[in-house]
């Protein structure tokens, strides 16, 4: 059963290959998104390197010059998807959409480089400037007073669309007055009780509507922009990926970028603790325009494990919140507290569990030492995927497959999981 499902996964990501980068899943998102490139990238690697660093290229080539990369690339417009490239940016013919996505990128890549051969290296190093012009816009341009923390700009920019983190920052979100005249097109190809509300919908694209009459100017956006928050996902992926960043630059002796990798490093460490939330005893978003925690533990939350970051009493907290969660459904990681007034087991990224997220996850609580935690995160993420199809994400109590279908992550995640477990036989890889 395992072993057809590794060929299912390499049949779906070649579906959704459409020469040099891959779309998530047809129609739903049928254009290269940024970290779900990466992922896709990673479970490429399994069995095609070059495909694998194809991927990467590809997304890479779209840095913008000061370095950020989009979180969307349309490599050509298509009316499935809104809103399109010509929505972002005044000048019609945009490519990209106009703010970034979780950095997962140099972890990825370093990824691939320890597990894989002087060609993986070589691949890993042409594209390590890239990465630290990636890594200098994010602290430019979303820390430009140098607090140590990343905020976003836009939930879209968190990968969590809509997650209750946000709802304090879009309440405060003015809509002009008959907004809304567009039409979505993910409900055509998703349950409406399974994606963003248009109220929600509003929000995102005043939000957007303010970037493109601002030209999307990073200091005006954090400044006035209508939407800025601090988004405990980001920070801690951004810390993980310098860490990972600063492997890199050692293994290939460039001694002149460690210093400053290490600056950055310390800097986001001493940074994460403004968004220790000691009401709730875990690491929440905070709404950096009202001035508010978000009550809601998150997934994102359970990430600093995965950065490996906070005190051992606040990782403690973080372990004991999982394993209470964990318990509280059939299926984990669920993206938010069951037991949170807000959450919805089918609604996006309001209860669902997500492979992505899981890997992550997973790879914390094995660093802490919680090896059976993190078994059942990783059992758990193969038995949805047995149990609900490759979907993008799913109802941890049910493990109904929810969202988009035959989709690249959860496909790769199920890849990684299978070269990495000693408990599983993976053919696939030639």
């Amino acid at each position: 059963m395992i072993e057809e499902k590794f060929q299912n996964a390499v049949e779906i990501i070649t579906k959704n290959d459409r020469g040099g980068y891959t779309v998530p899943t047809s129609k739903l998102y049928p254009h290269q998104w940024n970290w779900d490139s990466a992922f896709t990238a990673l479970g490429i690697s399994t069995y095609n390197k070059t495909r694998a660093w194809q991927e990467l290229i590809l997304l890479i080539k779209a840095q913008w010059k000061n370095g950020m990369i989009p979180h969307i690339i349309f490599h050509k417009n298509d009316p499935n998807y809104f809103p399109g490239p010509n929505h972002w940016q005044i000048k019609s013919n945009a490519n990209t959409s106009c703010h970034s996505q979780p950095p997962v990128l140099a972890s990825i890549i370093w990824d691939m480089v320890k597990n894989g051969n002087n060609y993986d290296l070589k691949k890993g190093q042409s594209l390590f400037n890239s990465l630290m012009a990636y890594h200098e816009w994010f602290f430019s341009a979303r820390d430009p007073n140098n607090e140590g923390f990343i905020s976003i700009i836009h939930p879209w920019e968190s990968g969590r669309d809509n997650c209750p983190d946000w709802d304090l920052g879009l309440h405060n979100v003015n809509v002009p007055d008959n907004f809304g005249d567009y039409v979505r097109c993910d409900t055509s190809h998703v349950e409406i009780s399974q994606r963003p509300t248009n109220k929600d919908y509003d929000k995102f694209m005043s939000i957007v509507e303010y970037g493109r009459n601002c030209n999307w100017d990073p200091k005006k956006m954090y400044d006035e922009g209508p939407f800025l928050a601090i988004d405990p996902g980001i920070n801690f992926i951004f810390l993980k990926a310098n860490k990972d960043l600063l492997s890199l630059a050692k293994l290939f002796n460039y001694k002149n970028r460690v210093n400053k990798i290490e600056s950055w490093i310390n800097k986001l460490e001493d940074g994460c603790q403004n968004f220790w939330n000691d009401k709730v005893k875990a690491f929440t978003a905070f709404d950096m325009r009202s001035n508010q925690f978000c009550d809601a533990i998150t997934n994102a939350s359970m990430l600093c494990l995965y950065a490996s970051t906070g005190s051992d009493k606040q990782k403690n907290y973080t372990i004991k919140h999982c394993e209470r969660i964990l318990n509280s459904c059939v299926y984990g990681m669920p993206s938010v507290d069951p037991k949170h007034k807000k959450f919805e087991s089918e609604r996006y990224w309001r209860g669902p569990v997500w492979s992505i997220m899981n890997y992550m996850i997973s790879h914390g609580l094995e660093h802490e030492g919680e090896y059976s935690l993190a078994k059942r995160i990783k059992d758990d993420t193969i038995k949805l995927i047995e149990v609900g199809g490759m979907y993008e994400y799913f109802n941890p109590h049910t493990g109904k497959g929810l969202g988009g279908h035959d989709f690249s992550w959860t496909a790769a995640i199920l890849l990684v999981f299978g070269r990495d477990s000693s408990n599983l036989k993976f053919t696939t890889n030639k």
